[in-house]
């Protein structure tokens, strides 16, 4: 295992007292880490099986070091959860690096990649399986989630960590290809999924592909109830509710000391307050952002996948 120092960035009101105020958090490898704040909040160390990290409690606007013993390649509790709430999820990285490995451009020895919303790092593991001379950039706006994905890939060289959005991304033509996993879903449709494609677009070399994956809203279609009906069986199979807000079989998920209030944040952060569209608008977006019509390559229930292009 690698010894990793995480520098983790705890956002909340100055001058309360520790314990203050909410924490909104994630299980990882069986411990809790700290998604979101509000207020003070207990940062705990990415901890793989039972070898704990050390836990902290940090003040707004300063930032603390987490010492964490990360395993490389290990399923995280967050990889367990979103596995049951999104048919097909456990593929989803295998395919979308093996998509741009055979792109025009990300085909090339030493290609520059962007990981757009790394998130656990799922993607970055498998690049670097099937394509190790890779030149990834990894990207989250999310101090917890990159934290959780370098210590996963702790050790592995060729890695820009990078804690921003595409959009404050100040790249031009730098990249040869891109991948964007259950991102978009999460933006809404009022000049910020626009503002995303845009920047995406512009990262890339004219030619360039993105793979795109994410909750599609059916448009006029016959099967509409049913595939979200389908998607909340595929939920209640897995071990989730109805709604897909409570665990209905908590030992079900297998995530030793894993917090049950954290597991039914994540899932709520997870079905809720998501925007998705129909093909229509996605091509009119896409267009618009400068890539050409989206090619379907995937389709899971109504969880769809497109190859993009970048227009020359």
């Amino acid at each position: 295992m690698a010894q990793l120092r995480n520098r983790v960035l705890a956002i909340g009101p100055l001058g309360q007292p520790p314990g203050c105020g909410r924490a909104d958090g994630i299980p990882v490898d069986g411990s809790l880490t700290t998604m979101a704040w509000s207020g003070w909040s207990s940062v705990a160390g990415i901890e793989a099986g039972n070898e704990a990290g050390n836990e902290v409690c940090v003040e707004a606007g300063l930032e603390a070091e987490v010492e964490s013993d990360v395993p490389a390649m290990v399923e995280t509790g967050y990889e367990q959860i979103v596995t049951r709430l999104i048919p097909g999820y456990a593929s989803l990285a295998r395919l979308g690096v093996a998509l741009l490995a055979a792109s025009p451009l990300a085909s090339a020895q030493g290609a520059s990649v962007l990981v757009a919303g790394c998130g656990s790092g799922a993607e970055l593991l498998e690049a670097r399986d099937q394509r190790p001379d890779w030149q990834l950039t990894a990207l989250d706006p999310s101090a917890a989630m990159l934290a959780l994905a370098r210590g996963r890939l702790a050790g592995q060289a060729g890695i820009d960590w990078q804690q921003a959005s595409v959009e404050s991304l100040e790249a031009r033509a730098r990249f040869d290809g891109a991948l964007a996993v259950l991102v978009l879903q999460a933006l809404p449709d009022d000049g910020s999924k626009l503002a995303f494609l845009t920047a995406l677009a512009r990262s890339l070399r004219p030619g360039g592909q993105v793979v795109l994956v994410d909750l599609m809203q059916p448009e006029r279609s016959p099967i509409q109830q049913q595939l979200r009906e389908a998607r909340l069986g595929f939920q209640r199979a897995s071990g989730l509710a109805t709604d897909a807000t409570t665990v209905v079989d908590r030992e079900a998920l297998s995530i030793p000391g894993a917090d049950p209030a954290a597991r039914v944040a994540l899932i709520a952060d997870l079905t809720t307050g998501l925007h998705p569209i129909g093909l229509s608008r996605l091509t009119a977006l896409v267009e618009a952002a400068g890539f050409g019509d989206p090619a379907p390559v995937y389709q899971a229930l109504d969880v769809e996948g497109f190859l993009l292009q970048r227009r020359d």
